[in-house]
């Protein structure tokens, strides 16, 4: 397995194709983050359909330009996790509640469905899942603006 010395480059079907630096070809290689919350641009496994591992990047950095526009347009596509910059209301504090809020991806409102729906990632960060299953981050509680911070204590 080579560590981030290979070429990538995208099929007539829209797949990624990698080659590694002996030449060997594996078709239809998806990129995973082994951490995608904490460190979203480190360590990431270029793994085919079958979960086998063909190729590791440890820094996205260390890709060349191409190869690296290619990794993110293909993990933004398979990972949807808007992150909340804002909590502009909610509709009561029992649950289930609508949430009012606004997002990297826009503003938008989804239905809490349960307290055990908001979970803690480290230290900071925050998980919500909404009633369809869609994951909201909130990367620091403690950064986030006073008025979406009460609200957050309500349900915590």
């Amino acid at each position: 397995m080579s560590m981030t010395k290979f070429e990538l480059q995208r099929n007539s079907f829209g797949k990624l194709i990698l080659t590694n630096d002996a030449g060997e070809v594996f078709e239809g290689v998806v990129p995973v983050r082994a951490f995608p919350i904490q460190s979203p641009l480190v360590g990431i496994s270029m793994v085919l359909t079958d979960g086998r591992e063909v190729a590791w990047i440890n820094e996205l950095s260390d890709l060349s330009d191409n190869a690296r526009n290619l990794v993110m347009e293909e993990l933004e596509g398979r990972e949807f996790m808007p992150e909340i910059s804002h909590i502009k209301g909610v509709s009561s504090f029992a649950v289930p509640c609508t949430w009012s809020v606004s997002t990297d991806r826009g503003e938008t409102e989804f239905v809490l469905k349960g307290d055990e729906d908001i979970r803690r990632i480290g230290a900071t960060s925050l998980l919500i899942t909404d009633n369809h299953g869609i994951q909201f981050l909130i990367r620091d509680m403690f950064e986030i603006d006073r008025h979406s911070r009460k609200i957050l204590d309500r349900f915590l």
